[in-house]
């Protein structure tokens, strides 16, 4: 045998393109998933597919716009800040040409819900820009942003506005309420402590908005029961041990497309 000895193999790392380009947060393919696909069985059509490209588009977008305004904003411009730059000039860029077809095809006003939540990402990206977005704020601004999506394909597809806002709603609903729960059993799932005695306010304020939306003729009731029954459960998994946090992130992504499927097939039974 060779006396010789290999050298230990070191990890590989990820090259800067792969680091610039891949969104981190994991639970974002999901949140975007959830309004497209909503949209999408609500009211289907090809300027709603272009749309939910877009909505891809731009969630993929925000990862390299992110890097990159963090290098801006603390003034300093380094390997990645050129990588950063040009691959979110690229996606910005592809954005425009997929909303520019659906401009082509789809109705008026389409647009409409994107300008209303235009407000909560500009939220979103100044914590962005400022290295802060995994707080509170942030994440809840942008899901109830992203939500929008639901409510624009609904419109590109010929839905009327009732129906097109509830869309926005129950997903907005169903962040407002679930987020602040899922930032508390990550922190128990890590050992650290959380604070979960009010954390009955954002539930209470779903199922009312939910209502809301069921009142305006914007939802049917059996989705106001699901966004209800989430609420409980949501409360009470807080006194059950903490689950791991790769399988309570596959719960909540399981738990919102229940929510999807359930919300679109209400909707087109009655």
């Amino acid at each position: 045998m060779s006396g010789t000895t290999s050298e230990p193999r070191r990890p590989a790392q990820r090259s800067v393109l792969r680091a610039v380009a891949l969104p981190s947060e994991h639970g974002g393919w999901g949140l975007t998933a959830e309004p497209v696909l909503l949209g999408l069985l609500v009211s289907p059509s090809l300027s709603g597919g272009l749309l939910g490209a877009a909505a891809v588009t731009a969630f993929l977008a925000r990862a390299p716009l992110k890097l990159a305004l963090v290098d801006h904003w603390r003034r300093r411009r380094l390997p990645r800040t050129v990588v950063a730059e040009r691959v979110a000039a690229g996606e910005i860029a592809l954005l425009g040409v997929l909303l520019a077809g659906v401009a082509l095809r789809a109705g008026s006003f389409w647009w409409l819900p994107l300008v209303v939540a235009g407000p909560f990402v500009g939220v979103e990206m100044w914590y962005d820009m400022r290295s802060r977005s995994r707080r509170l704020t942030p994440e809840l601004c942008g899901a109830v942003g992203i939500a929008s999506v639901a409510a624009a394909i609904a419109r590109a597809g010929g839905a009327g506005w009732a129906v097109s806002a509830g869309l926005w709603v129950v997903l907005a609903a169903r962040s407002i309420g679930t987020v602040p729960v899922v930032r508390a059993q990550v922190l128990r799932a890590r050992g650290r402590a959380a604070r979960t005695g009010r954390l009955w306010v954002p539930e209470v304020l779903a199922v009312m908005l939910g209502m809301a939306a069921w009142l305006a003729g914007g939802l049917p009731w059996v989705a106001v029961a699901a966004l209800a029954a989430l609420s409980v459960w949501s409360l009470w998994s807080l006194r059950r041990p903490p689950l791991p946090v790769k399988v309570l992130g596959v719960t909540q992504m399981a738990i919102g497309f229940a929510l999807v499927l359930v919300t679109a097939g209400a909707i087109g039974l009655r």
